[in-house]
């Protein structure tokens, strides 16, 4: 069994002690990604839409990395801190997986990491 740490500089440092990705035996496993600005670690403060698309963004990111993309991604997890934003975030995730939709799971939480407003994980097959 392989593994390997997927480490970028095109995604945020890690806000505690966790990898952005690990690559095992042709699978790639994105941890979950808050909306972070990569080069000062800080919370996006902006719209939601941006927040999400940064998210998106950084996992893009982390993904291209870890040799593979959005097409190849087959399961995300996407906590939200209010689910009346559920269709803010169904139009942006759309635009970005298009018809290579993955399975997915969306659940609202109290409360994530730095106060972030929405946080997405992904499993996806890589080289």
């Amino acid at each position: 069994m392989t593994r390997t740490i997927i480490k970028t500089d095109q995604a945020p440092e890690p806000v505690g002690p966790y990898s952005q990705a690990i690559k095992s035996n042709g699978w790639l496993y994105v941890s979950g990604q808050i909306p972070l600005d990569r080069t000062t670690g800080q919370l996006l403060e902006a719209s939601f839409e941006h927040q999400v698309r940064k998210v998106l963004d950084t996992i893009k990111a982390i993904l291209h990395a870890g040799g593979s993309g959005l097409d190849r991604v087959v399961k995300v997890t996407i906590f939200l801190t209010d689910m009346e934003r559920f269709s803010e975030l169904n139009a942006v995730y759309a635009e970005y997986f298009g018809e290579s939709c993955p399975a997915r799971a969306c659940v609202e939480v109290t409360r994530l990491p730095r106060d972030a407003q929405v946080e997405i994980e992904a499993i996806a097959l890589c080289e």
